[in-house]
């Protein structure tokens, strides 16, 4: 069986906890940050050793760390390649997660690593399956009746869940007026991607837009 782990922060993590309890058949290993983190570590392995994260979410074939600091990042990128992950994807992109040094560690131990801006951005790969065929970019099969949605069917979507929340509120929607809602719907879910700028929340409404709009194309061609 896949394992995955989650290294949550605050009430960063824990929405993809409980998706992956509703939608997959994944092993779900955790471990836990502070929500409150000094802004610079002058001696960050120190003080992750401090924190004493739980050893058991490094079991695990893919993580996914919430730990959205610069310096924490790479001690915990380091700890999984030490413990033999074949993955890790680190959401909040490269503001908070330093590329350069990332690269050094994938390289030293044969981790992929990938940094996401946006979750829901994840395309499927070999790296970062089974995963990735599961969670990130998202895939609908859709069905109509007399011009309006009669069922949405959730291929792959976004790991705060809410992709299936937005499936069950399209039915019944005009068929031309779908892609639009679903864009509309992600943003009215409590998301916790960046909002109130471009990117973030926008970015992932445009990406259901988008995939709305492949799934009724590929439709009107069967």
């Amino acid at each position: 069986m896949t394992i995955i782990g989650v290294i949550t922060r605050g009430k960063y993590g824990n929405r993809l906890i409980d998706t992956l309890h509703q939608h997959s058949d994944f092993s779900v290993k955790t471990a836990s940050l502070p929500a409150r983190l000094p802004d610079f570590l002058d001696e960050p392995e120190e003080f992750v050793k401090k924190l004493d994260i739980n050893p058991d979410v490094f079991n695990a074939d893919t993580i996914i760390t919430y730990s959205l600091h610069p310096d924490i990042t790479p001690v915990i990128a380091r700890l999984a390649g030490q413990a033999g992950v074949s993955s890790l994807i680190v959401p909040g992109g490269s503001s908070r997660a330093p590329l350069v040094e990332l690269d050094r560690i994938s390289s030293e131990y044969g981790i992929y690593i990938e940094v996401d801006e946006v979750c829901c951005t994840l395309a499927e790969k070999e790296e970062t399956a089974p995963y990735s065929s599961v969670f990130g970019l998202p895939e609908f099969e859709v069905s109509t009746k007399s011009g309006y949605i009669s069922d949405v069917r959730v291929r792959k979507g976004a790991p705060c869940g809410s992709t299936w929340k937005m499936a069950e509120k399209l039915i019944g929607t005009k068929v031309e007026d779908a892609p639009a809602k679903a864009g509309l719907l992600i943003q009215q879910y409590p998301c916790r991607a960046v909002r109130g700028q471009l990117g973030g929340i926008h970015d992932s409404a445009e990406l259901h837009k988008k995939a709305m709009e492949r799934a009724l194309i590929t439709l009107s061609e069967k």
